[in-house]
């Protein structure tokens, strides 16, 4: 008789879907040149610190705020993407989502 191993699934990496965007598009910009590793490494430490996040994290909302928050600062720093013009984006965003029938696909303007 011979040994049956079973695999379950393996849990998703990424709590959710915008977890997994803003990390990678985060990678993208650092394989682009956009910033250092180790600086981006530095700011988000900084940017967990500030908002409190001590304990242990596992990958939640909290942590992925505070890393959208660090690559917002970042970008914006640089230029790239000014707090304004975020903003705008954002609610464009909101405003699309809130005035979309459900089930069809959210298009900004």
């Amino acid at each position: 008789m011979s040994d049956c191993i079973t695999h379950s699934a393996p849990e998703p990496i990424f709590a959710e879907p915008w977890h997994a965007q803003v990390f990678a598009v985060t990678v993208a910009l650092n394989e682009a040149g956009r910033f250092d590793w180790s600086d981006w490494a530095e700011r988000f430490s900084i940017t967990l610190k500030r908002n409190g996040l001590k304990k242990e994290l596992d990958g939640g909302d909290d942590y992925f705020h505070a890393w959208l928050e660090t690559l917002e600062a970042l970008l914006a720093e640089q230029g790239k993407a000014p707090t304004d013009d975020v903003q705008d984006i954002r609610n464009a965003w909101e405003e699309a989502y809130l005035t979309t029938p459900h089930g069809h696909p959210v298009h900004l303007r």
